[in-house]
């Protein structure tokens, strides 16, 4: 494997289990929330929903930069990312996330939008509740089809 792709799969794999962190922040906090109905919880949970979108975002932006050579530009710039990484590359790399995942992500990419442009009190406990309920296992799937790619990858180097 060349050293390219080697630094590739370990900066993807490091963002990863920050990321299971993080998922571990937001249960803790909505466990809070429920037993609490504290609004800094529901705050906490909301950062860091942002945050679990925003390092998914950190690992597509990386695999568009270093493999695919192109990085989406103008005002949808999010959104097109993420439908990227639902399009095969010919001659350089098959899809890396289904249609499904990437419609779910969809959902996370939306909230994040609004929590960078909301103030903090408008977030609702309905709104962050069903992002909460799917997390553990669109992450799981994200998860299985990232890994599925870094072993293409490997293998392929």
């Amino acid at each position: 494997m060349n050293r390219k792709n080697l630094t590739l799969l370990s900066r993807i794999e490091k963002e990863i289990k920050d990321i299971e962190l993080l998922i571990n922040k937001i249960l803790s906090a909505w466990k809070r929330v429920q037993e609490t109905d504290d609004p800094f919880f529901i705050d906490s949970a909301a950062l860091n929903l942002h945050g679990f979108y925003s390092a998914l975002e950190r690992i597509f932006l990386t695999i568009a930069k270093e493999i695919d050579g192109y990085v989406p530009k103008g005002h949808s710039w999010h959104y097109e990312l993420l439908l990227q990484m639902n399009t095969p590359i010919h001659k350089i790399r098959p899809t890396i996330l289904s249609a499904e995942t990437c419609k779910n992500l969809d959902e996370y990419r939306g909230f994040r939008h609004i929590v960078r442009n909301v103030y903090s009190f408008n977030l609702s406990k309905s709104r962050i509740e069903p992002l909460v309920v799917e997390l553990h296992s669109l992450f799981e799937q994200v998860k299985d089809e990232l890994y599925a790619f870094t072993r293409l990858m490997g293998e392929n180097s």
